[in-house]
């Protein structure tokens, strides 16, 4: 399975804000830090931000910032929460694309959703915690301190 851009990033992103020692980074600065397009970090930002996973106020004193549900919110929900529990294949067509012919005799659509589940599942009993551990922790501070020591921001 392929992860959205979005999700990646949105991970990613909280994972950063989890391990930061910086307080209150902006979109802006995360997106410079993760050499990835300023709104398109906006727009994971909106939606962590309507999902109550972080706060992000703007202006003198603002920035981004952990919700507690963000913390200990699951992996797997917040991956879930960016791609959608839909069917991994599309069986029923679209306006443009006709049905599949075994659709109501086809068996791969069922392993396949027990498949996206079973990705689901494997993920849902992590935390931000859990992904932030050493090494992977140290190494985001690493990285962030790193890029600012060289103006990269």
């Amino acid at each position: 399975m392929r992860l959205l851009r979005s999700t990646d990033l949105a991970l990613r992103l909280l994972m950063r804000l989890a391990a930061t020692t910086d307080p209150n980074p902006t979109t802006r600065d995360i997106a410079a830090a993760m050499d990835v397009p300023y709104t398109h970090a906006a727009k994971v930002v909106a939606e962590l931000q309507h999902r109550g996973l972080l706060t992000a106020r703007r202006g003198r004193g603002g920035g981004l910032a952990l919700t507690e549900r963000g913390r200990t919110a699951s992996v797997g929900a917040v991956v879930r929460a960016f791609e959608g529990e839909g069917d991994v294949v599309d069986c029923e067509g679209t306006t443009t694309t006709a049905p599949c012919p075994l659709n109501s005799a086809c068996r791969l659509r069922g392993a396949l959703r027990n498949a996206q589940e079973a990705f689901f599942a494997a993920l849902d009993p992590l935390t931000l915690e859990d992904l932030i551990s050493t090494p992977t922790g140290p190494l985001l501070l690493t990285i962030s301190r790193t890029h600012t020591a060289t103006g990269s921001s």
